[in-house]
């Protein structure tokens, strides 16, 4: 498992524990006592480590090239999953997932962005990163899931909407505004997840909900760090800097009231035991779901135009509103 810069002490010390114990099982000498103390010394190192992240950490850890992905969550929370594919315009895109499954016995809509996990897979999901054919297509899955009644999860989990020219010419921000329009209006259930990173308007055309939940280690912004040095000082190094200044963290976003809810990750981020990971979620799912169900059409629209209509201010000057 790839290790992080930050991870380095971790990684060395747990390298040398597992050097003695396999100096002890092929050897007459016992080095127990030792190995007790290392270990004792790894807890406290870890608590140090993981207790104190800097921003810059948490977006390394959102972007670990094993991170779980939407399919890897699917997998492990819900049941009876089928795929559904294609806008019923031009195409399939692969970098968005969706179709029917069941949690917990009752049948839902999931959609969710999906990158790669290795060269092959990220060139032909193209890096998470969706067309406009993607968003279409899990606009046609939520009209779907509102007819048929049916809850909406979705995953969001990319850098942003693919900016290519192919894309702008079969109606990128046009795609990505209808489903902000659309998901407003939506008459049933939906709960959003950040389980990597939330970059942009790629990132909104799935994020419209009752609930918008984060896990710890996520990030949710309207640009990359390294996007927004470059702007700021003409210089993608200074991303580090950038992250700081952006607020682009769970914790971040919890305070200004974007999202509802921090899930707290595995020790080390989600990508050490997806399963536990799984089950951190599940219980926060579980919770939203049973909230929006007892919810009429009429209250979950209502709780939805409330939630989005709290975040942010807007103030004017006197002498600009008498100039009006």
């Amino acid at each position: 498992m790839a290790e992080l810069e930050f991870e380095k002490p971790i990684v060395q010390l747990r390298n040398k524990i597992r050097e003695l114990k396999e100096y002890t099982n092929n050897s007459q000498m016992d080095f127990s006592e030792e190995i007790r103390i290392l270990e004792a010394k790894l807890e406290n190192l870890e608590n140090e480590v993981y207790g104190s992240m800097k921003v810059w950490d948490r977006v390394q850890i959102a972007r670990h090239a094993e991170r779980p992905t939407t399919l890897d969550y699917i997998e492990h929370l819900f049941t009876d999953f089928f795929e559904c594919h294609g806008d019923r315009a031009f195409g399939d895109d692969a970098a968005i997932v969706g179709g029917i499954a069941k949690y917990k016995g009752t049948p839902i809509t999931v959609i969710g962005h999906q990158r790669g996990k290795d060269t092959k897979e990220n060139i032909r999901r193209n890096f998470g990163m969706p067309h406009p054919e993607g968003y279409r297509k899990a606009l046609r899955l939520m009209k779907q899931a509102e007819k048929f009644k049916r809850p909406i999860v979705c995953f969001i989990d990319t850098k942003g909407a693919y900016p290519g020219m192919a894309a702008e010419e079969r109606g990128q921000s046009e795609a990505i505004a209808r489903n902000l329009f659309e998901m407003a209006g939506l008459a049933v259930p939906i709960v959003c997840i950040v389980i990597g990173e939330g970059g942009s308007g790629g990132a909104l055309g799935l994020g419209v909900g009752n609930y918008v939940h984060m896990l710890e280690n996520s990030t949710y912004s309207v640009i990359s760090p390294e996007g927004a040095a470059t702007i700021l000082w003409k210089d993608a190094s200074k991303a580090k800097e950038a992250a700081e200044a952006m607020g682009i963290t769970a914790a971040d976003l919890k305070r200004l009231g974007v999202i509802d809810e921090i899930i707290p990750e595995v020790r080390g981020g989600a990508h050490r035991d997806v399963k536990q990971q799984a089950k951190l979620m599940d219980e926060v799912l579980r919770q939203s779901l049973e909230k929006l169900r007892q919810m009429t059409e009429e209250e979950l629209l209502e709780q939805r135009y409330e939630k989005y209509m709290k975040m942010g201010q807007v103030s004017f000057a006197e002498e600009s509103i008498g100039a009006q």
